[in-house]
Formats: structure tokens, sequence, C-alpha cells
């Protein structure tokens, strides 16, 4: 299926139906809080099969996927997946697989925060994305508000970087 910029790949605390393989794109993912609080907690992109804590045992998503961009995505339906973990012998590792090359993007991630200046997480946040949105600026996908969110700081902040870019 394909999906454009703004269409949702699922909801917060949907069930858990389906699985979904990224063929291309980048999608965003927020969790609204109890408080009203709306949080970008993660970066989809393409190879990944998602929800990550559904690729073992079905869990309802904990939060929201929107697309950043036109993207391709296979829907899989949870029940064939599992039989398949279950079945297949080979399923297991690409499951390990996909679970430990996301682990390695969170600690780059992580890498990321701890980096120095604001200004240089920003620009280790830009070469990131732009290598994952075919040279797409990161200000084309993301508020203000949400690179802030990535980077450990307040939008006001990311105003002021951008300004001086």
């Amino acid at each position: 299926m394909i999906l454009h910029k703004g269409e949702i790949l699922f909801h917060q605390g949907d069930g858990g139906e389906y699985l979904y393989h990224i063929k291309s794109g980048l999608f965003k993912v927020t969790r609204l809080h109890e408080n009203g609080n709306m949080v970008l907690f993660n970066i989809l992109y393409a190879g990944e099969t998602v929800p990550h804590h559904s690729l073992i045992t079905p869990k309802e998503a904990h939060g929201t996927a929107i697309a950043l961009m036109r993207s391709e995505v296979e829907a899989i339906p949870a029940t064939e997946w599992y039989r398949q973990l279950r079945e297949d012998h080979n399923k297991p590792m690409e499951v390990a697989l996909l679970l430990q090359e996301k682990l390695r993007f969170m600690q780059q991630r992580l890498d990321h925060l701890t980096v120095g200046t604001p200004a240089e997480r920003l620009e280790l946040l830009s070469e990131w994305l732009h290598d994952y949105s075919h040279g797409v600026d990161v200000t084309e996908l993301l508020t203000q508000e949400e690179i802030g969110q990535l980077i450990g700081v307040r939008r006001e902040t990311v105003n002021r970087l951008l300004r001086l870019k």
C-alpha cells in the first residue's frame, strides 16, 4: 500500500491485526499521553518491520505512525506472521536481526543526543534524516517542536539554530 505525507499507518492503541514492512519512505511515531502531551518518540525507515514490540508476540500499538513522505508499506496479517514464526526455523533469526538493527539505530540516536552542542545535535539529525529522506530537508519533514524533541532542546532553541544556518 502507498501512504502519502500525513497519512496514518496505525493508531496508538490499535489491536495489532497487522505488522507492517516499510519498503520505502519515513514515518514519525507519536504518543499522546493522558495529560495531553504529544511526544515524537521514534522515526521508522525503509527496511523495518513494525511495530517492533509485536515482532514476537502481539501488543497494541504504543503510538501513532504518520507518513513523513510518500511511503510504500506491505501489510502482513499478524496471524500469518506468528504462524511463520512458529513454523519457519529461519524466521526467529530474521526477527533477531530486525531487533538488532533497531537497537543499533537507538544507540546511534542516543549517541547523537550526548554530543556537545545543540547545533551539533541538529546537524547529526539532519545528516541522518537526509540519508533516509532522499535529500528532503529536516524542516520539511518535522516541526520545530518535533526536531527539539529529537535533539533534546526547546522549540525556541531549534528556531534560533535554524536561523543561524
